[in-house]
């Protein structure tokens, strides 16, 4: 199983990157999938996450600024960033979790927000 994870750079803040996540190869029915971040010299913390009846859950620090969908197929998930700051300089994980509760994640894609 891979997730292979796209979308990062460097933006100024205000600005807009999407994220993209792409799980491949034999693995059993995804039920959840989500994406993390870890900020130098942080914990890794959960940024959104949503299931496949659409149904998704927000940080406090990205409502209104993040929103994450997932694919038909639901093996993809995105993560349209918006209104960037730079507190949102991290390395963004893709995670996706199968109805037998098998976590999968994703390389890292990192984020850079700087003027």
């Amino acid at each position: 199983v891979q997730l292979q994870a796209s979308g990062g750079g460097l933006v100024q803040p205000g600005g807009s990157l999407r994220l993209s996540c792409a799980a491949s190869g034999t693995f059993f029915r995804i039920n959840v999938m989500s994406w993390y971040r870890q900020a130098p010299g942080k914990e890794r913390e959960l940024v959104a996450i949503a299931d496949n009846d659409g149904n998704t859950k927000y940080a406090d620090s990205v409502k209104g600024r993040f929103t994450i969908s997932r694919g038909p197929a639901k093996n993809m998930v995105y993560l349209q960033m918006n209104s960037l700051k730079p507190e949102d300089t991290a390395v963004y994980y893709c995670h996706a979790r199968s109805v037998f509760q098998v976590d999968y994640w994703g390389q890292g894609t990192l984020v850079t927000v700087s003027s």
